[in-house]
């Protein structure tokens, strides 16, 4: 598990080539236009700039269901590799879907060292991440009791769970699809 900065040296080097930036190049912050932060990133990919965008699973009710999208962590904004003094940056404000990058006076600011690559590394690592095992603690994500915390108690083979969840000085059980449940931070 991460915490904070710092890294194990195993997951490091196993995911170094795809954080390493070419020498000049610094992580900048590029505001989008609504909802098209992947359309800006397709298009930036067509014009040769190394971007992320980093994403999680959410749950959105529509038609009286719940669906499961893949949204943005932070909607309107991506991040764009440059070489200030190499690459053409301007270009990057005319892009389809970029509103501007973050700027300082009249340059791009850099995010500060670090931020970017631990987002890459979490992102790298949500496959790696166990699955939920009993007693561990769960945040519910969707449901009457969104951001309740509880225990799990059981898994199913249908994909239910049951999770106590300590309301009113007693613990309830409830039953719930995985889907609406999470590890608690």
């Amino acid at each position: 598990m991460m915490g904070g900065v710092s890294m194990s040296a195993e997951l490091s080097e196993k995911f170094a080539p795809q954080i390493a930036l070419a020498p000049g190049q610094r992580w900048y912050l590029a505001h989008t236009l609504p909802n098209k932060e992947a359309s800006a990133q397709m298009r930036l990919d067509a014009q040769g700039f190394r971007n992320f965008l980093p994403r999680r699973m959410k749950i959105v009710r529509h038609a009286r269901r719940m669906l499961r999208v893949n949204a943005p962590l932070f909607p309107r904004y991506l991040f764009v590799a440059l070489d200030l003094d190499r690459d053409q940056w301007r270009s990057v404000n005319g892009t389809f879907g970029v509103s501007s990058l973050f700027m300082a006076e009249d340059r791009p600011l850099a995010v500060p060292i670090g931020v970017v690559e631990t987002l890459l590394l979490s992102c790298d690592n949500a496959a790696l991440a166990p699955d939920l095992q009993p007693g561990q603690q769960v945040r519910l994500i969707n449901g009457p009791f969104a951001d309740a915390l509880g225990v799990l108690d059981r898994l199913d083979a249908r994909g239910r769970i049951e999770v106590l969840l300590s309301i009113m000085g007693g613990d309830i059980r409830i039953k719930l699809p995985r889907d609406w449940v999470q590890p608690a931070a």
